[in-house]
């Protein structure tokens, strides 16, 4: 089902095809998993939210409206799952990217510089203030538009960009660019 539309397996999925929905699930989980995880900053709590997202996505598939896209709808679930866990706990988080996730195989040396740029590009997202840090994840490693971030995060347009923009400016100030 990889050729078929995010749109079409959602109409499957609210006609209950397990199926559609084991496409849509395979297609968004490691992405929604590492969106959420910059929030909750728990690998198990991740994985929960991520659980409980993909079954509101199945229990309310037939509600989908068409607003936007299949996945910034999606995203916004697993917002809300995000936002829920913290609110229950109360606690604040920084990032902190999932190292376990499979990655491209490198030679040592390429291994190596990547490491040491990745840990350099890791710390100085932590620095960053959360809501900062989340819009440029769904930015830059989400590859979101700034509408469809705006729908996520509840927030206009223009508080995105703005968003975006000093966090680029923070993490060149970090990582010694101009």
């Amino acid at each position: 089902m990889a050729e078929i539309s995010d749109d079409i397996l959602l109409q499957r999925v609210a006609g209950g095809d397990m199926a559609a929905m084991k496409a849509l699930y395979t297609r968004h989980e490691t992405a929604m998993y590492r969106f959420i995880l910059t929030r909750l900053q728990d690998r198990f709590e991740a994985a929960d939210a991520l659980n409980e997202a993909m079954l509101d996505v199945w229990r309310s598939a037939g509600r989908f409206g068409g607003g936007s896209s299949v996945r910034t709808w999606m995203f916004s679930i697993a917002r809300n799952k995000a936002v829920d866990r913290l609110r229950k706990t109360a606690r604040l988080v920084t990032a902190e990217p999932d190292d376990s996730l499979p990655d491209d195989a490198l030679n040592p040396e390429e291994a190596a510089a990547a490491s040491s740029d990745a840990a350099r590009v890791r710390a100085c997202l932590d620095t960053l203030p959360d809501a900062h840090r989340a819009a440029l994840n769904l930015a830059f490693y989400q590859d979101l538009s700034y509408p469809e971030i705006a729908g996520i995060e509840e927030v206009p347009v223009g508080t995105i960009k703005s968003r975006v923009h000093a966090a680029k400016k923070l993490m060149a100030l970090c990582l010694g660019g101009r």
